[in-house]
């Protein structure tokens, strides 16, 4: 049998290796103070060498993750130094990837405010050389174009959702979902050329029309939509499912009254998301709609001008003196980017609003 020992009263048992070190912790404001330090340091070598901005930021970044390591292995130990390391570079990979993005946006701001007036929002550039114009006839385009495109598509892509995921089995599903692969990969200037060589065969060579462009915009929206509704239906649980049939509800009105109905606030993210991914494309209009400088609200006669073709034919083709396009250009350009976080505001709106809610 094995014999118990104990400590006798009144002696002191030694601290494990490491314990005295792991129960000391730094301040909360070692951090800040530590990047503040390098940024103070890096920004004072900086002014007397001229070095740039973004390179002095990262150069403090490193030189103050390396010494809030340091100290933190001196004080903390091993472990709670490499989290804070771990935490340190977690943190640098997410400020450098918003770093292109808060660039963008400054510039796209800053150089599109200036001409951001009612000017801009009421009249065409009908007549205009110089100083003076807006991008109307454009932004009605555009709103025209993605509304047909999204009227087309949205139908298209939850009925094929919804066969693949309450109907689809064997082969027939495997080549639609390899073909619906395919097409989120196709280069939107293919799109493009299959509308305009499909409006060709029964208009003829040169054709330019806002339903092309729709067209065009549709065979790369299709496949987003797919995607998304399909992995949202597959969210459902088959408990519902199994419910509804087991009181004799048919399949069909089982997918009307209790499927759609649960997964009604990821569909409409899903097709929101969809719209402002194909709102931006400038390839496929330029093939198949084209340019005016006119009003033109019917997508079945002539051209339509759009918002990123607007803003990239005044961006390469500027006249004399070019600065006033350049200006429109970059003020087509903002309102463009305006446009697209409104459809991602409705997406997160229509997400919160409409999610099924669980309780008693």
């Amino acid at each position: 049998m094995s014999q118990l020992t104990s400590t006798p009263p009144g002696t002191r048992t030694s601290p494990l290796p490491g314990s005295v070190r792991a129960a000391r912790r730094l301040p909360r404001w070692t951090t800040a103070a530590v990047f503040a330090g390098a940024l103070a340091v890096v920004l004072l070598l900086g002014a007397l060498t001229h070095l740039l901005l973004a390179v002095s930021v990262l150069l403090a970044a490193v030189l103050a993750t390396v010494a809030l390591y340091a100290l933190s292995r001196a004080v903390e130990g091993r472990r709670a130094a490499t989290d804070r390391l771990v935490t340190c570079a977690v943190v640098g990979a997410f400020g450098l990837a918003m770093l292109p993005l808060v660039s963008l946006v400054y510039e796209v701001v800053s150089r599109g405010i200036a001409r951001l007036d009612s000017e801009f929002f009421s009249s065409s550039m009908v007549g205009i050389v110089g100083e003076g114009g807006g991008a109307y006839h454009a932004i009605f385009g555009t709103l025209i174009i993605t509304g047909l495109t999204a009227l087309i598509s949205v139908p298209i892509g939850l009925l094929t959702a919804i066969y693949l995921v309450e109907y689809g089995t064997g082969r027939l599903k495997r080549a639609i979902t390899f073909l619906v692969d395919v097409m989120t990969g196709i280069p939107s200037i293919v799109a493009g050329l299959f509308a305009y060589a499909l409006f060709a065969i029964f208009f003829g060579p040169g054709v330019r029309l806002g339903i092309a462009g729709a067209v065009a915009l549709s065979v790369l929206m299709i496949p987003v939509v797919v995607r998304s509704a399909e992995e949202v239906l597959k969210l459902v649980p088959n408990e519902l499912r199994e419910a509804s049939y087991a009181l004799g509800v048919p399949k069909w009105r089982t997918i009307v009254k209790v499927v759609l109905p649960t997964a009604v606030a990821g569909l409409g993210t899903g097709v929101t998301l969809a719209v402002a991914r194909v709102i931006g494309e400038t390839a496929p209009l330029l093939v198949t709609v084209g340019i005016t400088n006119a009003t033109n609200l019917n997508p079945f006669d002539g051209r339509m001008a759009t918002l990123p073709v607007f803003a990239y034919y005044q961006l390469t083709q500027p006249g004399v003196p070019p600065q006033y396009a350049i200006d429109r250009a970059w003020t087509a350009a903002l309102v463009l980017i305006a446009i697209v976080m409104a459809l991602n505001l409705v997406a997160r709106l229509i997400s919160r609003f409409f999610a099924p809610t669980t309780g008693r």
